[in-house]
């Protein structure tokens, strides 16, 4: 496999470890936080879904198409969300980030950046991928302006192809990053980083 399904990436402020089924509880509790699994436009499991969720994206890392980790704040320990690579093209190579969700108090505190800066500095300095892709839907404007604020560029908008919990059909929102682009942004979140711990 391209990329190992055992890989750990830590920080001051964060530490992305291989998603597990024995995660389940956690995240459960993590997920009734602000009730966010109830916003309709994230992909964001129920507690009662979440070990089908885990074992979904574990099969799909059996695959080799998905790297999925649970995120624990570096700071209190808990297991706050989910991120993952998926989309892996060793060929040429490129992955994108996403399946990203947060429990509501790890959210606007530097988790988010601290979890871009690690992904990001692995897949451009160890993996040499050209580019990273990250996507969300049109109406999660939460979303759209993170990936933004974090130094992401829009490619475009692909209409009616991401389709709501309820039903309801949406655009999908497409960014990249270029390997060119990687030391300014990496900068940028160092930056980020800094501030938020001062």
């Amino acid at each position: 496999m391209w990329i190992s399904p055992t890989l750990t990436l830590a920080n001051d402020h964060v530490v992305l470890e291989p998603l597990a089924v024995a995660h389940s509880r956690e995240l459960e509790e993590a997920v009734r936080e602000g009730e966010i699994y109830r916003h309709f436009w994230t992909s964001t499991p129920s507690p009662q879904n979440m070990r089908a969720d885990i074992e979904g994206k574990l099969a799909r890392r059996d695959a080799g198409d998905m790297i999925p980790f649970a995120v624990r704040s570096a700071f209190t320990q808990q297991i706050v969300g989910v991120t993952t690579y998926y989309a892996l093209q060793q060929e040429v190579p490129h992955l994108e980030i996403g399946y990203t969700w947060l429990a509501q108090s790890a959210q606007g505190c530097g988790i988010n950046p601290a979890m871009k800066l690690l992904m990001l500095k692995y897949a451009f300095e160890e993996l040499g991928c050209a580019a990273v892709g990250i996507r969300t839907k049109w109406s999660n404007q939460q979303s759209r302006r993170a990936i933004e604020k974090i130094g992401f560029k829009l490619d475009g908008i692909l209409r009616a192809s991401a389709r709501h919990k309820n039903g309801a059909l949406d655009d999908a929102v497409v960014y990249s990053m270029l390997s060119s682009e990687w030391p300014a942004v990496k900068a940028l979140l160092h930056h980020r980083l800094a501030s938020s711990s001062q």
